[in-house]
């Protein structure tokens, strides 16, 4: 199956918390990174998601926020310190590449966000991605 999702990201379960209706999925990324997923229980029984279980962690450009040095206080999990290393910038919207170690993430932000940070290839940034919004396929 082909996907328009640029930002798919092998790794390992490390652990399935289950809920009532939704589970955080834990997930060791290539490079070592760690990664939750929040994801219903059925996707969970669905994918026979355990730890051990080889997994494709998929995140929509859109849903990839960009921070230029860490930060505190925010309920996201997911944190991922990259470098840029490629930014396409049309009148509305800027493709932004970066490189986190073992992967590439895409994140399209707005142009006014991409200058307000002074986003340039060889500038370290942190890429943030809710939890609900990583979705998981079988490898």
């Amino acid at each position: 199956m082909r996907l328009s999702i640029r930002n798919q990201l092998p790794g390992t379960v490390t652990a399935v918390t289950p809920g009532e209706a939704m589970a955080t999925v834990r997930i060791r990324l290539a490079g070592g990174q760690d990664l939750t997923a929040a994801i219903t229980r059925e996707a969970v029984d669905d994918l026979a998601l355990a730890p051990g279980s080889a997994v494709r962690a998929l995140v929509k450009s859109t849903e990839v926020s960009l921070a230029t040095a860490s930060v505190a206080g925010l309920s996201l999990r997911n944190r991922l310190p990259g470098t840029v290393t490629a930014l396409t910038a049309g009148d509305a919207m800027a493709a932004v590449k970066i490189s986190v170690e073992g992967a590439e993430l895409t994140a399209a932000i707005t142009r006014d966000a991409a200058d307000d940070l002074a986003l340039a290839p060889g500038l370290p940034v942190v890429a943030l991605v809710k939890s609900t919004e990583v979705a998981l396929a079988g490898a």
